[in-house]
Order: C-alpha cells, then sequence, then structure tokens
C-alpha cells in the first residue's frame, strides 16, 4: 500500500469520523486515500473528509488483517514498557506520539488493596474541543493493558495545566518540522 493511493473499500467499514469523534460505518465501494498509518490505526480521506479505521479492520483496505497479540513480556522497569506503549498512541491528525506531543502529563502505577497492577495515566489534548479525546485515551488504555503485569489501566483526560505547544518533545519537534 502507499499513503495517498485511492483505495476502494471491500467491505463495510466502522470508522470514526476525525476531529467529531463520532462513529460512522463506511460502506463497501467509498474511495478512500491513507493519509496516515501509525500507532494501530489507519486516518483516511473520504468524501465526507476523515475517518479513522482500526487495524483489526485493515482488510477492508485490501490489508492483512492484524490479529490481536498475547500479553507481551517486560523487560526491565514495567513503568518504563507503559511510557514506550504510550509512545506508540497517535492522534490522527499529528504524525507524532502523545508522549512527544507532550500530551501524558503523569504516568503511576498503582497497587490497588485486591492486588495487581493500575496504571493509572493523566493526558490532554491540543484542544479541549477535540472529540478524539476519548478515542484517544482509549487507544491509550488498550496499549498499556497489552503488558504483562497491568491488570487494569486508566487514561483520564485532564486540562489543567491547559496544553501549548511548548510541552512538545525536541523529537516531536523535529518531526513536525518547528526546529
Amino acid at each position: 500500500m502507499h499513503a495517498h493511493q485511492e483505495i476502494v473499500l471491500k467491505r463495510d467499514t466502522d470508522a470514526i469520523q476525525i476531529p467529531s469523534g463520532n462513529p460512522l460505518q463506511l460502506p463497501a465501494g467509498t474511495k478512500v486515500m491513507v493519509t496516515q498509518s501509525l500507532g494501530g490505526t489507519y486516518t483516511v480521506a473520504t468524501p465526507g473528509g476523515l475517518a479513522r479505521i482500526d487495524e483489526k479492520d485493515a482488510d477492508a483496505l485490501g490489508l492483512e488483517a492484524v490479529t490481536p497479540a498475547p500479553k507481551t513480556a517486560v523487560e526491565g522497569s514495567l513503568e518504563e514498557a507503559v511510557w514506550n506503549q504510550l509512545k506508540t498512541v497517535f492522534d490522527p491528525e499529528i504524525p507524532v506520539n502523545v508522549v512527544d506531543l507532550g500530551l501524558i502529563y503523569e504516568c503511576q502505577l498503582l497497587h490497588p488493596d485486591g492486588g495487581g497492577t493500575k496504571a493509572h495515566v493523566k493526558m490532554t489534548l491540543t484542544a479541549p474541543g477535540c472529540g478524539m479525546g476519548p478515542t484517544i485515551a482509549a487507544d491509550a488504555r488498550g496499549k498499556i493493558l497489552t503488558l504483562e503485569g497491568v491488570d487494569e489501566a486508566e487514561v483520564e483526560l485532564v486540562w489543567d495545566p491547559p496544553w501549548n505547544q511548548s510541552m512538545i518533545s525536541e523529537a516531536g519537534r523535529m518531526k513536525l518540522g518547528l526546529v
């Protein structure tokens, strides 16, 4: 698959409208163009605007569908592994991960009374009105839960302090051409 190549959907496909975050179904035969393929999702341009398709529906794009992987063994620090997983989460409109965008404010590993380990993450968005917030947070939660040793994960959207471009890492600035 080549980026910016027109693709005809092979079957009806669930998607999420960008930036509203509303679910929609793209019918078979819809012509789309993949504009971004990062973090296990595909951002596609459709006749009605941008939409995001999950990796599990890659076959609708003519790509090999991905089967869910078993829990990932963690070598070293579990907290570091959680941060690394967060680096695989992307805003569908920006080709920089949420960590390098400066959207992750806090990551804690908690040990509730019932046992096990709970990851608690506080994250924000580049704009409070972004409808993709719950979707991006769910992506982050899902990626964290793939780690062995994490029994629960909570990703909380927060707005204080307000995000600004100075929070973007050096790597993120380079990717965005801000350096």
